[in-house]
């Protein structure tokens, strides 16, 4: 059985966590802060572009960029930056191969281990395929889980045209950073072939691609920080991620009178889906819209 994530966007906002038949769900007033900690680690260059997408769309949040890159660093977002692989790199980054951003990471275990200890849950978000992202996440994926966080992965895939040298490397370190992760998230990016125009451009469609791991770490995130009229916590999160192992993200948008049923029916349809709902042996959902959000709507949907 595969997770699942989904998360319908529309105007209220309802939070729901469900393991089969058993729901958590905690009744809390709204606004205040979460005690949770939770740091997103972008890795590499689709990670730092990742982050730098997200910075300023939660709060609460810590984000880190992490690469072997000195100069892709200085333009990062991120208030916190770890140079890593010094000695090995020189900053000059891992030239596309994985054992230099995996001997990086080793390292640099220490400022790694700064970066995830104290942290209730950890994002690791990179663009799988070239060498820092594909060698260093499983590192600091591993680091991460044995500090105790719980470990959440969210990668893409190269798409065909990126060749298939570049293809099996995101799909070695794929199943590598699988075994050191609570929940891996894949998106690939072939598939936002079939929700972007046929005259997008190539710059577009990579920027594309960072607003999807995006949307999946800081719809987890919000779920936690801002509390809703159906709260979920931290530990709730927990309950459904921690261990499961791989998972599936689908988002829906909708408007107008049935807008909350269009965007949980989009969500459970979305071609980033590769396996049906009905398969999910766990499931978290977020809609989220203005005050006029009926209770009717959030039925239906």
């Amino acid at each position: 059985f595969w997770g699942q994530l989904g998360r319908g966007i529309d105007f209220g906002r309802v939070s729901r966590c469900s393991r089969r038949k058993n729901v958590v769900v905690s009744l809390l007033p709204t606004g205040g802060t979460t005690p949770c900690v939770i740091r997103v680690v972008g890795v590499g260059g689709g990670g730092g572009n990742a982050v730098n997408r997200m910075v300023g769309c939660v709060d609460d949040v810590e984000f880190w960029s992490v690469n072997t890159d000195s100069q892709a660093l200085k333009s990062s977002l991120a208030d916190n930056k770890c140079d890593i692989g010094e000695f090995l790199t020189r900053g000059l980054g891992a030239g596309g191969d994985p054992s230099i951003g995996r001997n990086a990471a080793e390292e640099s275990k220490d400022l790694i281990m700064n970066a995830v200890s104290s942290a209730d849950l950890v994002f690791i978000t990179a663009g799988m395929g070239g060498g820092t992202g594909s060698g260093a996440a499983p590192v600091v994926a591993r680091l991460a889980r044995d500090a105790g966080c719980l470990t959440v992965g969210v990668v893409t895939k190269p798409f065909s045209f990126e060749g298939r040298r570049r293809l099996k490397q995101a799909n070695d370190a794929i199943d590598l950073l699988k075994q050191h992760v609570d929940t891996l998230i894949v998106v690939s990016n072939d598939k936002l072939l079939k929700i972007v125009p046929d005259d997008t451009p190539l710059t577009e469609a990579f920027l594309v691609a960072d607003d999807i791991l995006r949307q999946g770490v800081v719809g987890i995130s919000e779920i936690i920080v801002r509390p809703g009229l159906i709260n979920v916590d931290f530990a709730d999160i927990r309950s459904i991620l921690e261990n499961s192992g791989s998972a599936l993200m689908g988002i829906g948008t909708g408007s107008g009178k049935k807008r909350a049923e269009d965007a949980a029916a989009a969500a459970i349809n979305s071609p980033l889906l590769e396996f049906p709902v009905e398969s999910a042996k766990g499931i978290v959902f977020n809609v989220t819209g203005g005050p006029d959000m009926s209770l009717h709507e959030i039925n239906n949907a």
